[in-house]
């Protein structure tokens, strides 16, 4: 193989996880809840094989799938962005990273505020619409930077963009990921920028993650070192900390991400492609969006049957999740911890079945071995089980 398009639907879940319970999601399933949605029409996903991944049989099945398909497991104490890529790229976390349920610690926020010459509002787990709504007037009034958290390993900063451009709160965020290292070290700093007035307020596309560092090399980091190149869409950049890509490709919604995509498969590359599309996450998951993740799933299905045909026959492409995230689920407007669908096709691919396996690992450990690059990860290949002999 010489390339390999790998694409997260950010939190497109599969379905309650065996452990879904522990973490406050039994029940959740994003696909039910999308798919039962009348926007929803996904006929090329169909065609690959989504309905034939264990529990996903109400999506519709086809004679022969075109597509290899399975079900994966998280393996990491997780249910965030951060560690279900780094398991996707071969780092199984075995500790989940801290999360603050009754807000940050108070001498950790005197530091934040001693360095950036700003005070903070609210520092409690917070939807981020309801606390620009609760709080935006009084950020306007006194210039304090809205703190907030969720149930996810997150330190997120909200200021408006004509009072805090986005580039200093940037630099804001950048010193709350300095502080935040040792027993304090989250996941992600989150920028989020807002406009509008009181009683209108709305969050921006300038939104900027500052990811902690993997604690030990990915597979993008070997791609690098074996000389191939990994491309990096969306928030891979953000989630790896620019670590083991040659180079990323930032972006606004899903169809900036597809665009890159759809350009990429028309480059002369060696490696990985490497995308996020984060909309279904960030707009209609945690905003309980049902039909607005429906209509996003079927834009990206329709955008997906125009893609496959660029592939040649050395590309491989594999389409998986990273978590879920539950339109329909009301316990919460946090991630659900589900499985998550992995869908494999390219020349040589058979139309099979793994049913169900344990570890997000098997995409990073399939990746390497595609593109012939040695990788010490935490999952096997899937190779040889998706490809007959030629």
């Amino acid at each position: 193989m010489k390339r390999v398009f790998l694409i997260v639907l950010d939190s497109v879940g599969a379905g309650a996880a065996p452990d879904a319970a522990a973490f406050g999601d039994a029940g959740a399933h994003t696909l039910r809840s999308v798919a039962a949605s009348e926007k929803c029409h996904i006929p090329n996903l169909r065609a690959l094989g989504l309905g034939h991944v264990a529990g996903l049989d109400f999506i519709g099945q086809t004679e022969r799938p075109t597509g290899a398909v399975c079900r994966l497991r998280e393996l990491s104490q997780g249910k965030d962005t951060t560690i279900g890529h780094w398991e996707l790229a071969g780092l199984v976390s075995e500790r989940p990273l801290p999360t603050y349920p009754q807000g940050f610690p108070k001498e950790l926020l005197d530091e934040f505020s001693r360095r950036t010459e700003r005070g903070v509002l609210c520092n409690l787990p917070y939807s981020g619409t309801e606390v620009i709504a609760d709080y935006g007037a009084e950020h306007l009034r006194t210039g304090d930077l809205i703190v907030y958290t969720s149930a996810d390993s997150v330190f997120q900063i909200a200021a408006h963009e004509d009072l805090v451009p986005p580039e200093e709160l940037y630099r804001y965020c950048r010193i709350a990921r300095e502080l935040l290292v040792g027993e304090h070290g989250v996941g992600r700093v989150i920028a989020r920028p807002f406009i509008g007035e009181a009683g209108n307020f709305r969050r921006t596309a300038n939104r900027h993650d500052f990811s902690i560092e993997p604690p030990r090399a990915t597979l993008l980091d070997a791609l690098l070192a074996a000389g191939r190149d990994v491309i990096g869409i969306g928030k891979i950049g953000d989630i790896f900390v620019g670590r083991g890509l040659s180079e990323s490709h930032y972006t606004h919604s899903n169809a900036e991400g597809m665009s890159m995509l759809t350009d990429m498969a028309k480059r002369d590359f060696s490696g990985l492609c490497f995308a996020n599309l984060v909309d279904f996450d960030m707009i209609f998951g945690h905003r309980r969006d049902v039909d607005g993740y429906a209509s996003a799933l079927t834009e990206f299905d329709a955008w997906l049957g125009g893609f496959l045909p660029m592939l040649g026959a050395e590309d491989l492409v594999m389409i998986t999740a990273d978590h879920g995230c539950d339109p329909a689920f009301l316990a919460s407007t946090d991630h659900t911890r589900e499985y998550v669908p992995l869908l494999i096709a390219g020349d040589g691919v058979d139309s099979v079945n793994l049913g169900t396996i344990d570890g997000f690992g098997v995409v990073a450990a399939t990746v390497a071995e595609a593109l012939g690059v040695p990788f010490d990860g935490d999952g096997s290949s899937l190779l040889k089980a998706i490809r007959s002999e030629r």
